[in-house]
């Protein structure tokens, strides 16, 4: 597309004296990648076509603000998007798409606890396969008008389940489900194909308890009648909010280390889970 991209003391410097449209074939559908092509793409001159590109619900999302926009988009949401350059945007007002993979945390977390959670505004078509796993689990899953109502009797059933670029499901509900499965019925295994090292967190899952094997790519996880609760540390964005829903399902006091990670996901996250029925606080500065 005509940028010259490089590197000086660990910053990524990039300049161009214009950017030009582009056939461009990603090796991987990602969703970052995907969205930054596509904002390079409106303004660059001619035309830029994105082969493999991303699908997920984020993309059409930002194509739909966009076009508001002025821009010229076409089949975002598909593996092909055809981007005709414009001379200019103009402002616009957008309302953005619930956050699946929040939605879907307390979801989970509905299973992990036994608990009954109403789930204003999400969005069940952007979560279908997901949905699926927690009904498999055993949850009650009603898809209503504007929302989800999410209800757990009993102990969770084992599943097993593999994470994929959408409409799989989303690495981010890896440690997720983890969590969930740990205190479950038999024995899951979750298998990781988008990120490598991303069960750095088990460790720390089975400071509470949890039974869980490494192997590779793949988890086991043999559900475990209880957890308690333990001080551990968090490491990522998702493996902290991992941690939190092993905490609400363990017996005890579980303290949670470094969760400043959580603030870029989840907002007002303490005020939410006092108002269905947990006890959290937030100790110092994150």
């Amino acid at each position: 597309m005509g940028a010259e991209v490089g590197s000086e003391h660990g910053f990524l410097v990039a300049e161009t004296a214009g950017l030009r449209g582009a056939a461009i074939t990603l090796d991987y559908p990602s969703v970052g990648a995907t969205e930054n092509l596509m904002m390079a793409a409106v303004r660059a001159r001619g035309t830029t076509v994105i082969d493999n590109a991303a699908r997920e619900p984020e993309i059409a999302d930002i194509a739909a603000f966009l076009v508001a926009m002025g821009a010229r988009i076409e089949g975002a949401g598909t593996n092909t998007i055809e981007i005709d350059g414009v001379d200019e945007l103009a402002g616009t007002e957008h309302v953005t798409i619930p956050d699946r993979i929040e939605a879907g945390t307390w979801a989970a977390a509905a299973v992990a606890t036994g608990g009954d959670l109403l789930l204003e505004h999400a969005r069940a078509d952007h979560l279908d396969l997901f949905l699926t796993k927690l009904a498999d689990a055993g949850a009650l899953i009603d898809r209503i008008e504007d929302g989800i109502r999410v209800r757990q009797i009993g102990r969770g059933r084992d599943i097993d389940f593999v994470t994929l670029p959408y409409p799989g499901v989303a690495t981010d509900f890896q440690p997720i489900l983890m969590a969930m499965l740990a205190t479950g019925e038999g024995t899951s295994i979750a298998t990781e194909n988008v990120f490598e090292s991303r069960f750095l967190y088990v460790d720390e899952l089975r400071r509470m308890g949890a039974n869980i094997e490494v192997r590779g790519r793949s988890a086991l996880v043999h559900g475990v009648d209880k957890m308690t609760g333990a001080q551990v540390m968090a490491t990522d964005l998702r493996a902290s909010m991992s941690l939190v829903l092993a905490g609400l399902a363990a017996e005890g006091e579980t303290e949670v280390l470094r969760v400043y990670h959580l603030d870029r996901g989840y907002e007002r996250l303490e005020e939410k889970l006092s108002a269905v029925g947990a006890t959290i606080e937030r100790r110092g500065g994150g």
